[in-house]
């Protein structure tokens, strides 16, 4: 613990003994929220910087005074490896010091009620079941399937790793608590590579409708034509799209709470002539609370557990929470239902005909694989994760980034280059964008984030990606094509044109070695100079790693969603997208499920 708290101390530049009590227990708390690996990553790196300080200083991090920590903070910073242990210490010290030294207010006015669903945990369920068709997740893909299925009449079970959680727990615990709850790993989870890319996978009743932005893009016409081309039925894909618009209840964003970093955007890309505007959304009653990551507070984010799983649980189905579906069982090449394991490891099984695979594109593999079903060749590859990169404009008056709606304006102007630009900013200390500095330089940076606007951009990727693995934890390869990485050189510099545009002093970077730029020139020069193993890179929508197509030789799943090779397996969720979707994917993902899901018989 001294370690840490002389970590904190020393990168953090917290003087205030009480601030840094409190810091350093969060830091704590949220490294025990991690897995064993990363948990031991961040007390291992706190141990090493103490270590460090003893041989330079003589003392450890805590026995120096705020100058020598800062003289100790420049040195490190000044080299290689060290730099990079302290840019990787900095992310979770972040999360803490956001929590505790800038805290949100709680939320006012009554939030609308938690849905009514069958749902129970898995301790409650019996060790044997059975069910005309059986769902493996219950987000995006799973809640359309399940609620297809069980209009039809049929008796539905859907499985879900992850627990309910209720508005309640939103609005009464901060974000950092309910993030690393709702998130597997705590939001670790990480694709290795040059750069590793952070991806973030929710674990709940809803999956990760419940923690995504709200954002929602129709399926842009030139990739359902890329999808035609590969065998993929798309001629009706639009009616499936207005009938998922129409559950989630999606309408374009108002004016009102979009708060100032959208309406930043809007003023940067409109003195650019670029095109620009809200973004649809599945919020009917958002007030801008800025929390959609960790669980909106006022329901007012109309995830599928608040439509899709309601209305699948009205017509019969019933989900079992807290259950991790260990195989898909199967006789003489078909399905007879699943094993699954309560947090306590005892097992249970529910016999089924049908098994619907919505478990993500990072876990459907690993189950495949795990069920003795997982041989196709072009499992688990062909990954792309819409790469993600952010900015922050620093301007003289007040932001508040965080007050107002958490991604509110889309700028499409490069979008038919595959560059998407969205105006998102998360709670204080919950951005994956880095801060520059260490010590008390970084402390002035985090008590003035509120005069930061922040930008981010995705890019279409090439299928870079691949998922090892077959047992509990997949391991992620992705390698950022070189076209891709030039790619998110040109959306960098598009950002900063817009905050420059809207009147920013300053564009923080992102890039270690040029964190911070005064114009134009002078950020084109930086993101020119920036190696591939600089970018700052992060990957909420991975696809393709069960790729639905006519080609059986490349795709294992067939057109219709059945698992080739096996009777009685769908996949319907975004593994079976066949390549990046080039938009924040929900709208595609549900009208897939519930095209798969329709063919079932």
């Amino acid at each position: 613990m001294s370690a840490m708290t002389g970590t904190v101390a020393a990168l953090l530049g917290i003087e205030d003994p009480g601030d840094l009590a409190r810091v350093s227990a969060r830091a704590e708390a949220v490294g025990r929220a991690l897995p064993a690996p990363a948990r031991l990553g961040l007390r291992a790196g706190a141990g090493t910087l103490d270590a460090l300080s003893r041989l330079a200083t003589g003392h450890p991090l805590d026995g120096l005074d705020a100058d020598r920590r800062d003289a100790f903070c420049a040195l490190l910073t000044s080299r290689e490896p060290a730099a990079r242990l302290v840019e990787a210490l900095k992310i979770p010290l972040l999360l803490a010091a956001g929590t505790e030294l800038l805290p949100l207010p709680r939320p006012a006015g009554d939030p609308r009620p938690d849905a009514p669903l069958d749902c129970t945990p898995s301790e409650g369920w019996p060790a044997c079941s059975t069910a005309d068709a059986v769902v493996i997740g219950s987000g995006a893909g799973g809640a359309m399937a399940a609620r297809t299925l069980a209009r039809r009449g049929m008796s539905v079970v859907v499985l879900e790793e992850g627990r309910r959680f209720t508005v309640a727990e939103f609005r009464d615990r901060p974000p950092l608590d309910r993030f690393l709850d709702l998130y597997r790993d705590g939001g670790s989870t990480v694709a290795f590579g040059r750069p590793p890319v952070l991806l973030p996978q929710g674990r709940a009743v809803g999956g990760t409708t419940v923690v995504n932005s709200g954002t929602c893009y129709r399926t842009p016409d030139r990739v359902l034509r890329r999808w035609a081309g590969l065998g993929v039925p798309v001629g009706d894909f639009g009616d499936h799209l207005d009938e998922v618009e129409a559950t989630l209840r999606v309408a374009p964003q108002p004016i009102g709470p979009l708060g100032r970093n959208g309406l930043l955007a809007l003023k940067g890309a409109e003195r650019l002539g670029w095109r620009a505007g809200p973004l649809r959304r599945n919020a009917p009653d958002c007030v801008g609370s800025g929390q959609c990551a960790a669980g909106c507070p006022h329901n007012a984010k109309y995830g599928v557990h608040l439509n899709a799983l309601p209305q699948a649980c009205e017509a019969g189905a019933q989900i079992v929470s807290r259950a991790r579906v260990e195989r898909i069982l199967v006789e003489r090449g078909t399905a007879t239902g699943v094993r699954a394991r309560r947090p306590d490891g005892t097992a249970f099984e529910v016999l089924s005909p049908r098994v619907v695979v919505t478990a993500g594109a990072l876990e459907t593999p690993l189950l495949l694989r795990r069920s003795g079903i997982g041989s196709h060749p072009g499992l688990g590859r062909g990954m792309a994760v819409h790469p993600a990169t952010n900015i922050a404009g620093r301007f003289a008056e007040p932001v508040v980034s965080w007050s107002g709606v958490m991604q509110s304006v889309g700028v499409e102007e490069l979008h038919a280059d595959g560059i998407l630009i969205e105006a998102t900013a998360s709670p204080p200390g919950m951005s994956s964008f880095p801060l520059p500095g260490a010590g008390r330089a970084l402390r002035r940076a985090l008590e003035g984030a509120d005069r930061l606007a922040v930008l981010g951009a995705m890019i279409a990727d090439a299928p870079s990606g691949r998922v090892h693995g077959a047992r509990h934890r997949a391991l992620v390869r992705y390698d950022l094509a070189r076209e891709d990485a030039a790619r998110l050189r040109r959306a960098l510099v598009a950002m900063g044109r817009i905050l420059f545009a809207a009147g920013a002093e300053e564009v923080l970077t992102g890039l270690p070695r040029r964190p911070v730029a005064r114009d134009e020139a002078e950020l084109t020069h930086a993101v020119a100079m920036a190696s591939a193993g600089d970018l700052h890179l992060a990957g909420f929508h991975p696809t393709g790693t069960a790729r639905l197509g006519a080609d059986a030789a490349r795709a294992p799943v067939d057109p219709s969603g059945r698992l080739r090779g096996v009777r009685g397996v769908h996949v319907a969720d975004a593994s079976v997208l066949p390549t990046c979707p080039e938009v924040n994917p929900q709208l595609t993902i549900m009208a897939m499920a519930l095209r798969i899901a329709e063919g079932i018989g």
